[in-house]
């Protein structure tokens, strides 16, 4: 059983909780106040959010939860990311900037809707027009000043990371990471990259959008949300891709859990922080027992086999999608 991982210098809980799905058209901030209520008394407390998220408005549920919950400041691990041009006022993005102006002002914004300064500081993708020396020093500069407790990088390149690194220490990146996908550890050599730099990995989407769970069948429920824009997830595709899913679902049948808890499981095993999120309180309960899932080395060849044999059908984002990530 894994229940905690390192991060840097000290342990955190495990799995930790993404706070995205709060922006789904379906979500309601009551019920999602509910749900960090439920998250915070499990004991997770390793929380993940953006500025990017609903333009603000999930920086500004958590502010409003840490507040009303009277939330102690070193309690919740708190992780968010700039990046992106937002006007907060029009809620409107614009394209991915890591101006150092961008930086401050983001992170100040940031710090006032949450009402607290977050512990883990991201740049959310690499903005080609900026050097790092300019983006990165920044970052290290809001470290040094307190503004922030630790920096890191979203979907980078492994070189870029590398180069990163060689200017300050980049304490984590963020990255796509499940049964669904592991490129970063077979192609890219993002995760050799990142090891060999103590740079610790955050696992975003463990559950590949939510499919691995086996819930969904068809692409019906993923009309309103981003999984209408992913090939990967299109009709034609995801009859195909549903393939991994039952494989998945026979493994976890045979190990007395649910295929979305031996996926997490298997990512936890590996030494990277999953970062699942839901605005529903009984699917959080069922990736925090995760945790409780011991995988031993049958368990872990049988998923090695069957991800190694699974080819997905369709790229993980659109062209869009695509053209902001391992830069």
């Amino acid at each position: 059983m894994t229940k905690e991982l390192s991060f840097q210098d000290f342990k955190v809980p495990v799995p930790g909780f993404g706070c995205m799905s709060f922006v789904h058209p379906d979500a309601n901030d009551e019920e999602s106040l509910k749900v960090l209520r439920r998250v915070r008394e499990s004991g997770c407390t390793f929380w993940d959010t953006a500025a990017v998220y609903g333009l603000g408005s999930n920086e500004s549920l958590l502010g409003r939860f840490f507040k009303e919950e009277k939330v102690p400041l070193e309690e919740i691990f708190l992780a968010s990311k700039c990046g992106f041009d937002i006007d907060f006022e029009k809620k409107i993005r614009g394209d991915v900037t890591n101006s150092p102006e961008h930086i401050r002002s983001t992170l100040a914004s940031s710090t006032e809707r949450l009402g607290r300064a977050p512990d883990l500081y991201y740049l959310h993708r690499i903005d080609p027009n900026t050097p790092l020396e300019q983006s990165i020093t920044t970052l290290k500069e809001l470290k040094d000043e307190g503004k922030c407790r630790y920096i890191g990088l979203s979907e980078p390149s492994a070189a870029t990371l590398r180069k990163a690194c060689s200017i300050a220490h980049i304490d984590a990146i963020q990255i796509e990471y499940s049964p669904w996908f592991t490129d970063h550890e077979t192609i890219t050599n993002l995760i050799p990259t990142a090891k060999e730099l103590n740079v610790t990995i955050i696992a975003y989407s463990p559950l590949g959008r939510g499919v691995l769970t086996g819930k969904y069948r068809d692409t019906s429920k993923f009309k309103k949300d981003i999984r209408a824009t992913i090939p990967r997830y299109n009709e034609e595709n995801y009859e195909k891709n549903l393939k991994l899913v039952d494989e998945f679902g026979k493994l976890a049948e045979k190990k007395g859990c649910t295929a979305g808890q031996l996926a997490i499981a298997w990512v936890m095993k590996k030494g990277f922080i999953p970062i699942p999120g839901t605005k529903n309180i009984d699917r959080f309960e069922e990736n925090w027992g995760s945790r409780e899932v011991e995988l031993n080395e049958n368990d872990l060849k049988g998923i090695e086999m069957v991800v190694e044999g699974f080819k997905p059908v369709g790229d993980r984002y659109n062209e869009d999608g695509l053209s902001k990530v391992g830069r």
